[in-house]
């Protein structure tokens, strides 16, 4: 297990405060280039801390399947949201502390096991609400307190995420895209668009509904300097990838 800093991505003396408040400008701040897109982290290691606007948002990896967590941060508030609670309850708590401490809600992208393995543990310790979309919801080791669809947005202090369907790698499967205070999107997009290609589809059937929902509800929507964060692996950008979209489509995968 790491140390559980952050990522050395800050000039010195620019991080957060023990609040999650920020003290100063951080080196990726707004910063839309390679590094910022790239956003590594690997199990044990540090975590990464990008600051967006009147958020921070700490990634780190965990588990031998190299599973991204999400912890985003409201600066105003102190308020946090869990993004996959996949393994490591013990590290996942340290990445809570690196914020504010305090855990409000912890947001499950999709039903397969190495997304929600230390859930359990985390609703325990932290008694955050917890959500994921609504076809996936009976499946996973906790009820989640809202069952989410297409459309619907959740506040974490004066931050609003809005949920994404993405149909197809699970049918239950969503994204959170977060807006920053500079108009920038980050999306972070489970497990069903990576770089380099949509997500594992069961069928033929799944993967064309899948590529449908990104191509309408990702790549029509959001403009190329958007940031996608991934349940697994590096960071990538709308921009990167939208030239790949029909040799998608003709691959089938």
């Amino acid at each position: 297990m790491g140390d559980g800093h952050e990522h050395p991505a800050e000039h010195p003396g620019s991080g957060p405060s023990a609040d999650g408040q920020g003290s100063g400008p951080s080196a990726d701040d707004g910063a839309t280039g390679p590094e910022h897109a790239r956003a590594h982290v690997e199990p044990g290691g540090p975590f990464w801390l990008g600051h967006l606007g009147h958020a921070l948002v700490r990634k780190a990896s965990v588990s031998e399947m190299d599973n991204n967590c999400y912890l985003i941060t409201c600066r105003r508030s102190g308020e946090q949201l869990l993004i996959d609670a996949a393994d490591d309850a013990p590290r996942l708590a340290e990445l809570v502390a690196a914020g504010s401490g305090r855990l409000t809600a912890v947001v499950t992208t999709h039903q397969h096991w190495d997304h929600h393995r230390a859930l359990a543990a985390v609703v325990a310790e932290f008694a955050p609400r917890t959500a994921a979309g609504a076809a996936d919801a009976d499946a996973l080791p906790v009820p989640p307190d809202v069952r989410l669809t297409h459309g619907d947005r959740i506040s974490v202090g004066e931050l609003l995420l809005d949920v994404i369907a993405l149909r197809g790698h699970t049918p239950g499967s969503i994204a959170l895209a977060l807006t920053d205070g500079a108009g920038q999107v980050h999306l972070f997009t489970g497990d069903s668009l990576f770089p380099g290609g949509p997500g594992k589809t069961p069928d033929a059937e799944a993967f064309t509904s899948l590529m449908d929902d990104l191509e309408d509800r990702v790549f029509a929507t959001y403009p190329d300097n958007t940031v996608v964060h991934p349940g697994h692996g590096d960071s990538t950008t709308i921009g990167a990838e939208r030239p790949q979209l029909a040799s998608w489509r003709a691959r089938g995968w």
